[in-house]
Order: structure tokens, then C-alpha cells, then sequence
């Protein structure tokens, strides 16, 4: 249940045009201070892993992990995706309180 409303509320990120997908443009948006959130699949590969937990500690966002490659792809759209970037403070924060209280279950 929870992890549907995960990816539901993605796709309305999506359809707002909150959110950046992809490694560079990501960071790009990290430099520029407008990525709010970092949501890495379960599956990335481990240098994907590390380039974003660095990039997310230099510039202080948070990092999380949740779902597979597909499922991040399939809730915004598009095919597989390894990176999702929120850019609203918003939908971040409240992205954030279902991740964690995910995260517990």
C-alpha cells in the first residue's frame, strides 16, 4: 500500500514537472542548488551509488533508496530510470516522510 502511494505521488511530481532524471543533470541541478531530493533504485550500480552519495553530501540533500529501476521508470513515465531528482520542496519533504516511514516497515 505504502509503496504505491510512493510511486503514485512520483508520477504527480512527474506530471508537475518536479522532477530530473539522469546522472549529469542531476548533478548539474545539484550544483545549481535546485535538486531538493535524490531517490536511487535499490538496484543501481555501485558507482551510480557512489557519484550521487557523494554529490548529495558535498551539496547537503538527501539520498534515498526505494524501489527497482522499472518501478521508478514506470511511476514517472518513462523506462527504466537509476536516477530521479526531485526539484520542489514540496513534494520533497513530503516524498521524504513516506520514504522513511517505508523505510521502517
Amino acid at each position: 500500500m505504502m509503496k504505491t502511494q510512493i510511486l503514485n505521488f512520483l508520477g504527480l511530481a512527474m506530471r508537475a514537472g518536479k522532477v530530473k532524471t539522469g546522472e549529469d543533470v542531476i548533478v548539474n541541478s545539484l550544483k545549481k542548488r535546485q535538486v531538493k531530493l535524490v531517490i536511487l533504485p535499490h538496484d543501481a550500480s555501485d558507482n551510480a551509488i557512489k557519484v550521487m552519495k557523494n554529490k548529495c553530501n558535498t551539496y547537503q540533500v538527501p539520498l534515498r533508496f526505494f524501489g527497482q529501476r522499472h518501478e521508478l521508470g514506470e511511476a514517472i513515465g518513462k523506462g527504466e530510470r537509476v536516477n530521479v531528482g526531485i526539484t520542489d520542496n514540496g513534494f520533497s519533504k513530503k516524498l521524504l516522510s513516506l520514504l522513511d516511514e517505508y523505510s521502517k516497515e
